[in-house]
């Protein structure tokens, strides 16, 4: 079965749910639905309801998510209430934490934002000003769902609540058998001249992720998340692989812009395989804008990926209620809306998840690398821009 079509089942079972659970509520129709609604607002006065901030940015399924997730949570909670402020990707995320950073040297007591979403970079930004609150599972149980692992490298600063990972997309009715490591999937390259491609990487997230995974397969495995600048010293084997596969890449070393722009020679029949983000694959599988032949995997030593991340603001001063909404967001129920939705890994631990879920990511779920280089990732495009794709 195609995974658009598992993906039709699996949504409609969903709804299906839904709609049985919704159909049960009222226990007598419409009217002792209302009158019931009536009761439990009316349980609730106006004045015991807190009002809490969430900052997010990002694509417009970003929004969307969020928009259910709070539905789903304020229908549970009729004591708070979300206020979604929904920055756009690229226009707002700097201010936000510009704003958060201000009114804690300033010497504020308090701060409109009660919870931020953001990325890796924000939490060390943040961290080095005091800015976030430390989690505790006694008030955010959940957190217990959450693999301890990811905590512990934001120091229980944060909450991983959602995931994608660059994984490769090929096209199987010509590549039956998938390369399987790195080393593999380079001598494919070199075999099939012309048959895959990489976006440019400063361009968007999947190209950078395999340029990065070729450099840094040659350092030690910490280098990945330091951003130590005697690294660029050791750069050199990655970028004379990368040189080297240039003439191999489609239209012998034209690099598309953007994530997208390798995803539609996939879904041409121009290439074969790509690295694509997995959340973005997902999707148009589901869409139907790649074609069922297109199947996903992913290699080892692993692409890269990672977690958007939630922190509350130590200025905060409505934290039970931000951590109820945390603790509804690591819950199975929200966090199989965030594979519903977005196509995203769960922030989750993967064995707490439906198993129709798990059977269906399978093939991507396998884990992947963290990368966090600072500053050295636009020497990196630098680099890149001079020696690969000018060389």
């Amino acid at each position: 079965m195609s995974v658009k079509k598992r993906f039709s089942m699996m949504l409609a079972g969903v709804l299906s749910l839904g709609l049985l659970a919704g159909c049960g509520s009222g226990g007598g129709g419409a009217d002792s639905s209302a009158a019931a609604g009536g009761e439990a607002e009316s349980a609730v006065p106006e004045s015991a309801v807190t009002e809490i901030s969430l900052y997010t940015s990002g694509s417009l399924n970003v929004k969307e998510l969020w928009e259910t997730l709070i539905s789903d949570f304020e229908a549970k909670n009729k004591d708070v209430k979300v206020k979604l402020v929904y920055l756009p990707s690229g226009t707002g995320g700097a201010t936000t934490m510009d704003r958060l950073i201000a009114a804690k040297q300033s010497g504020q007591s308090e701060s409109d934002i009660d919870l931020y979403e953001g990325s890796l970079d924000d939490i060390t930004r943040g961290g080095k000003e005091g800015l976030w609150e430390t989690l505790d599972k006694t008030k955010v149980p959940n957190l217990a769902n959450v693999d301890e692992a990811y905590l512990k490298q934001v120091n229980d600063q944060a909450v991983p609540y959602r995931a994608s990972s660059v994984v490769l997309a090929y096209n199987s009715a010509n590549v039956p058998e998938p390369p399987k490591t790195a080393d593999e999937l380079y001598e494919w390259i070199r075999q099939h001249p012309g048959k895959f491609a990489y976006n440019d990487p400063s361009t968007g997230g999947a190209g950078s992720s395999f340029v990065n995974t070729a450099i840094y397969n040659f350092l030690p495995p910490e280098a990945m998340n330091s951003s130590d600048p005697a690294n660029m010293e050791k750069w050199g084997q990655g970028f004379a692989l990368l040189k080297e596969l240039g003439p191999s890449m489609y239209e012998k070393g034209v690099y598309p812009k953007k994530n997208q722009g390798t995803l539609d020679l996939l879904a041409s029949g121009e290439v074969d395989m790509i690295p694509a983000w997995s959340d973005m694959a997902l999707e148009q599988l589901n869409k139907g804008t790649l074609p069922d032949t297109v199947k996903l995997a992913q290699i080892e030593p692993a692409f890269t990926g990672g977690p958007s991340y939630l922190m509350v603001p130590a200025l905060s001063t409505k934290k039970e209620a931000v951590q109820k909404l945390l603790d509804y967001v690591l819950s199975p129920e929200a966090q199989t809306t965030v594979i519903n939705k977005i196509y995203g890994y769960p922030g989750i631990k993967w064995d707490l998840m439906p198993a129709e879920l798990q059977k269906q990511f399978e093939s991507v779920s396998g884990g992947y690398r963290s990368f966090n280089s600072g500053d050295l990732q636009q020497e990196i495009y630098k680099r890149w821009q001079s020696e690969v794709a000018g060389g």
